[in-house]
């Protein structure tokens, strides 16, 4: 049967009644074929969110109806071994006594972390695949091997991005800078040790309006990861807010991390929807970012600036070049096509825009990791 997690909204809810409820739950169980694995209680947020195997949705509404009347807000089907790693556990803790088990039983909010090597291609074309292999498992184990020491859960690894959860964000942000600090270093050590790590923090419920697990922070983590300069920690401000209400020290005392606000996220995540669906068409002019968010051409370009260090016209060609970068190493069409794929118009603007950024030709790119 699948695996479902549900959310319940309920404000002012005390973790004895949580607990009461999921022991109703567990008493007719059977009666509706469900399963109640777990759940998490979060006091502060007023939020229980249950980890439940049922026939159907429906199933799981009916069931908590029955038992004690608490229909959820929210119901998601889940893989239950990516709830594992996000959340550490998929059932009840082990306890001896009740009150420990209360104890025992946190909230399901986490600080997600997405670290990403830039431009990792190029150090390819330079290293060779063999060395820049080598060189990125050397360097993903001692980020593996940090996160663990912060108490982080890694939950995804894809080459060169790392995605993590943790508990607190200090210890999320504790990660990010040490992992940043080393990698500082490493730049001392020769060219050879020079990879560029970007690090996006995020924050929230494992449930929320979408139809994914974790679906509002893990695509806001990686996307400040991609917007994050080199060796930059560009953070949420659920980070920041939670981060503030765990720690004594200030934030601008960490000079590596870039802390948005909400007014700062809503306006990056306009760019970047729009970014991906113009980076393709040649007719997409940067007056239309000014048009489709809904401020003047001067907003635009401060905000821009201020939030990814590129004019918006330099924000749009970066996006389109590092997609050629991917269209390259995948190698499934020639340079041309690539320009013309990329929204570039003339494939000699295109060799030298690419040059400009990478410096190298797209045509000999393609050559050195061929």
């Amino acid at each position: 049967m699948p695996i479902f997690m549900d959310r319940h909204d309920s404000p002012g809810i005390t973790e004895l009644q949580a607990a009461e409820a999921h022991k109703k739950d567990i008493k007719i169980q059977q009666k509706f074929r469900c399963n109640a694995f777990t759940y998490w209680f979060d006091a502060e947020r007023g939020n229980v969110f249950c980890l439940v195997e049922a026939p159907n949705e429906a199933a799981v509404i009916k069931w908590h109806d029955e038992a004690h009347g608490d229909i959820p807000n929210q119901i998601i089907e889940v893989n239950i071994n990516i709830v594992e790693a996000f959340l550490g556990r998929i059932k009840d803790p082990e306890a001896r006594d009740e009150p420990e088990l209360l104890k025992l039983i946190g909230p399901a909010f986490r600080a997600i972390m997405v670290t990403e090597f830039k431009d990792i291609a190029l150090i390819k074309s330079k290293l060779g695949s063999t060395k820049s292999i080598e060189l990125l498992r050397i360097h993903n184990e001692w980020i593996e091997k940090r996160i663990e020491q912060f108490e982080g859960r890694e939950v995804e690894h894809t080459g060169n991005t790392i995605m993590a959860s943790f508990v607190t964000a200090c210890k999320s942000l504790e990660c990010a800078l040490e992992i940043q600090k080393h990698f500082r270093e490493l730049k001392q050590q020769g060219p050879c040790q020079q990879m560029d790590v970007s690090i996006g923090l995020s924050a929230g419920n494992p449930v929320t309006d979408t139809d994914v697990f974790f679906g509002d922070a893990v695509p806001s983590a990686k996307r400040l990861a991609y917007v994050a300069g080199k060796n930059q920690v560009m953070m949420s401000s659920a980070v920041r807010d939670q981060y503030n209400q765990e720690s004594l020290e200030t934030l601008s005392e960490k000079g590596t991390v870039k802390a948005l606000n909400p007014q700062e996220e809503k306006l990056l995540n306009r760019l970047l929807d729009i970014a991906e669906k113009a980076w393709n068409q040649q007719r997409f002019k940067v007056d239309n970012f000014g048009k489709q968010i809904g401020i003047s051409k001067s907003q635009l370009y401060r905000h821009t600036i201020s939030l990814t260090g590129y004019s918006p016209s330099e924000f749009l060609k970066e996006y389109k070049l590092n997609k050629a970068l991917e269209l390259i190493e995948r190698q499934q069409d020639n340079i041309a096509q690539i320009a013309l794929e990329t929204g570039f118009n003339n494939p000699s603007y295109f060799s030298k825009c690419f040059y400009r950024r990478f410096g190298i030709l797209p045509r000999d790119f393609a050559q050195r990791i061929a």
